[in-house]
Formats: C-alpha cells, sequence, structure tokens
C-alpha cells in the first residue's frame, strides 16, 4: 500500500526539536513510501522568538547522507514550506529556484507584515474582519507566487487569535474563499489537507471538508496528505480518517510529486 506524508519538519525548523533521523525512523517503522520534509523558510518573519531561515547547504548535505543511507527503506524527498508575504516574491523566487526541491507549500503565517502565532496580526481586529483580512491575503499570494505546488492548512487561521468562538464558516466567507480555490485552480496548484487540527482539539482538518467539496467542485484535482508532523508521534496522525474524507468528498486519488512534478495515487 503506497502511504506518504507530505508535511514534516525537523530540528531545522526553529519551532521543532526533532532531528530528522529521528522521523526518519518512525517513518520507516510505519511503513511510509514517502517521506516529504517540509521544513519553514519565513524571510522577514517579525516575531523574533523565531528564525525561519535554514542554511540550505547545510540541510542538502544533512539530507542526502539520510536520504542514501536509507534508500532501501524509504523514499525520502526535498520539500520546503515557505511563508509567502507579496513583497518578498522575487527573494523566495530567488531561493526555490537555487536548490532542487521536489515540493513546495506555500502557507501564509504573516498578513501584512503581522504574526499570526503571537497575535499580533488580531490586535484590534474583530474576528470576521481578522478572517476575511487573512483570506484576501492568501488571495494575493497566489496571484502574485508561481513557485508552489499546494497551499498550506488553508483555513488553519481558526488556531490563532483569542476569539470566544473559533469557528470558521465556508458560507460566511464563500466568495472569497471561492476566489481562492479558482485562482489554485486556473494556476494548476493543487490544495493541502492538513491533519493537524485534529490535534489542537479543533475538530477538523485544513481546509474542512466545505472547502475540499468547493475546491473539486471548481475542478480542482491536485490534494496532498500531511500531519505538520513536529514530533514523530505525529507522524501521519488521522491519515485513515483524512483518507475516508477524501473519498466521501468524491476523490480517488490523492498527488505526490518529484522534481516539482505531480503524479496521483489512489487513496488506500
Amino acid at each position: 500500500m503506497f502511504f506518504a506524508d507530505y508535511h514534516s519538519h525537523t530540528s531545522f525548523s526553529s519551532d521543532c526539536n526533532t532531528p530528522m533521523e529521528n522521523m526518519i525512523q518512525r517513518g520507516i517503522a510505519l511503513g511510509l513510501t514517502q517521506l516529504v520534509f517540509t521544513d519553514h523558510v519565513d524571510f522577514d518573519y517579525p516575531n523574533l522568538d523565531f528564525t525561519f531561515e535554514i542554511n540550505y547547504d547545510e540541510y542538502l548535505e544533512v539530507f542526502q547522507k539520510y536520504q542514501k543511507k536509507y534508500q532501501d527503506d524509504i523514499t525520502l524527498l526535498l520539500g520546503v514550506e515557505v511563508g509567502f508575504q507579496p513583497q518578498l516574491v522575487q527573494k523566495i523566487e530567488d531561493f526555490t529556484s537555487k536548490y532542487p526541491f521536489d515540493f513546495i507549500i506555500g502557507s501564509s503565517h504573516v498578513v501584512d507584515c503581522l504574526d499570526l502565532y503571537n497575535g499580533d496580526f488580531f490586535k484590534g481586529k474583530e474576528q470576521k474582519e481578522a478572517y476575511y483580512r487573512y483570506f484576501e491575503s492568501i488571495l494575493d499570494n497566489i496571484r502574485v507566487f508561481d513557485c508552489f505546488q499546494v497551499y498550506g492548512h488553508l483555513d488553519y487561521i481558526i488556531r490563532y487569535g483569542d476569539y470566544p468562538n473559533p469557528v470558521l464558516s465556508y458560507q460566511e466567507y464563500q466568495e472569497i474563499i471561492d476566489g481562492i480555490l479558482k485562482a489554485l485552480v486556473h494556476k494548476g496548484k493543487g490544495l493541502e489537507l492538513n491533519t493537524s487540527g485534529y490535534r489542537y482539539g479543533l475538530g477538523q482538518f485544513h481546509p474542512q471538508s466545505s472547502i475540499l467539496k468547493a475546491y473539486k467542485r471548481f475542478g480542482g484535482e491536485m490534494i496532498t496528505v500531511g500531519s505538520d508532523a513536529h514530533r514523530t508521534q505525529d507522524l501521519c496522525a488521522d491519515f485513515k480518517t483524512a483518507y475516508e474524507l477524501l473519498k466521501e468528498v468524491g476523490f480517488s486519488y490523492f498527488t505526490v510529486f518529484k522534481n516539482q512534478k505531480p503524479e496521483f495515487v489512489p487513496i488506500p
């Protein structure tokens, strides 16, 4: 059975303490066919508690060492999760073209130069205003960036912001979300199904099922499944439920990548 985790982190990400080899050994124990490392690169990150920039010459040396060491046990692919901000288009395109990435996730961790994680983005904003502006910024990013294969954890904004009811209704934001999904389909880009929402107690994946259904309705075909694991025990978390959801929505395949080219694999 083909089994792949397309979103994982190692100690090269400043919010993760797990060595790369530990993740690999866990992936082998789980019977993974492929494991993609998508460590964080967020240029101009405003929260000085984290530095999401990596020496990729050093990273490649370590990655290729393990890729060779474990080549008979698991296929390791070089990925990256890049934090998009529209003023960084040239810098990010230069970076992604410099290294032999198999897979690139575009994500939104910062909006209007304000951090979601530490709450700066939410200050002075009502919930609907904050959520809408977040989605607006994603649409802006999709319009100006081309150096990615899927957009990551599309509605994970509900994880942050000190609102009493952190629930996002697709219907309430349908116009802007549909604009995002149509733009992805138009550009031949995919959507990540990120399983971390359940681990955060949110009772959903990212994005929620109604957004997946809309993406499918607009002709979207490329779906990757990723755990967003920062710990070995979270690798492939809730994948069985994720596969069941994709089938319910109407997908027969998920997507894997090599040299940023998609291949479609039947959902087990």
